[in-house]
């Protein structure tokens, strides 16, 4: 093995991608478009919903709860209902993210300790907003509640102490929540390190597998087997500039998150370096692979596509792998994106190292060697 003419095969490589529109429009299109995407458009976030209130009671008590809801920031009451038919008709027309009914008598059963009922009516058509949505209103409904219980309880204990003092305060139960790795529980900080597993693996697969069938359908291929180039070396030639290129897009995407959109960096950078090398192993095999069973750049584009969809949609970028079938999880364990997508948000927002991480290391690494090892022999004796 030469590797001065590896080295050759890799400059024409470097440089036949760079002046081909196509080449350049996949490496540089992907990237920007993702991460517009994902770190500006696409958001879990509700941070603010439009309501309607229907209020039946029409009380002191029922205003107060108006006033707490409007209060919190999160809630905008945009329309007042007086019946059922207007609540009907403002949620078919999603006018409105929720409606939430004061039924009569919410005053009066307050005044006695009794249960209140507050009926909020959301809209389901979204789930992941809709349950945002519930859980925010059940929130500003149970401080209420709560405050509201609190001051009969005073009320009722100085009645009391009239006639026999207390000798120690009642205890008091307090729920304090604290969530780890993404206190503010941003979508960003979610999707973002997501984009970096995408972007690597979309545009080295599709480099690899248009790189090598380009030469066959431009009719250069058998030149390039006459010449003192071996299979290996020729393989090589054509894999490590795209090797090349996915570590770049990673330090520049990288750099783009933590500068950009301020997304936290807490593990070792060299971990992330080393866990992308072993991932790299699985695209670039999987591209050689493809360009093995096609003819033409179309059909390559086409297979690629084919290929990366469903592994993108198993590897939980957006859906948690664990609430999919079993039959489903058992699939994504051959599948190379759900590994390092699990390492990248790890390093990221975790901030865990290899102790955590090396299963999953460990797993890219042994799919890396095996999918290009197969991949490699097959277009080895493709050439022979």
């Amino acid at each position: 093995m030469s590797w001065e003419r590896i080295w050759e095969m890799i400059r024409k490589e470097l440089k036949q991608s760079l002046r081909e529109p196509k080449m350049r429009a996949t490496l540089f299109a992907p990237p920007l478009i993702q991460l517009l995407v994902f770190g500006y458009a696409v958001s879990l976030d509700v941070d603010y919903a439009k309501i309607a209130w229907m209020d039946l009671d029409r009380s002191t008590e029922s205003r107060e709860l108006r006033e707490q809801f409007t209060s919190t920031g999160r809630f905008e009451i945009v329309r007042w209902l007086e019946n059922e038919t207007d609540t009907q008709d403002t949620l078919d027309h999603s006018e409105v993210m929720a409606v939430v009914r004061i039924l009569p008598g919410f005053a009066a059963d307050l005044a006695r300790g009794r249960e209140v009922a507050v009926q909020v009516l959301v809209d389901g058509s979204n789930s992941n907003t809709a349950n945002i949505v519930a859980t925010q209103a059940a929130t500003v409904i149970r401080q209420f509640a709560q405050a509201h219980l609190e001051e009969l309880g005073r009320q009722k204990l100085v009645g009391r102490a009239v006639d026999r003092p207390l000798r120690a305060p009642l205890p008091t139960l307090t729920v304090a929540p604290r969530v780890w790795f993404n206190p503010d529980l941003k979508s960003r900080n979610y999707f973002v390190p997501g984009v970096i597993v995408n972007i690597i693996m979309l545009v080295t697969l599709s480099l690899t597998s248009m790189a090598i069938v380009r030469e066959k359908e431009i009719g250069t291929m058998e030149q390039l087997m006459v010449t003192p180039l071996r299979p290996m070396e020729l393989i090589l030639g054509k894999t490590l500039p795209f090797a090349a290129i996915g570590l770049v897009q990673l330090f520049v995407i990288t750099a783009v998150a933590m500068l950009l959109f301020d997304v936290p960096l807490r593990g070792n950078p060299l971990l992330l370096v080393l866990a992308s090398i072993c991932f790299l192993g699985c695209s670039l095999g999987a591209g050689l692979f493809i360009s093995t069973i096609s003819n033409t750049q179309q059909q390559a584009m086409m297979t690629t596509f084919f290929f990366f969809q469903p592994a993108f949609m198993l590897s939980g970028f957006s859906f948690p792998i664990r609430n999919m079938p079993e039959v489903v999880q058992w699939i994504t364990y051959v599948n190379p994106m759900r590994y390092f997508m699990e390492v990248v948000r790890g390093i990221f927002l975790k901030g865990v190292g290899l102790e955590v991480l090396w299963p999953q290391i460990l797993a890219l690494a042994v799919l890396g060697v095996s999918i290009l090892t197969a991949s490699a022999l097959r277009f080895h004796k493709r050439l022979d």
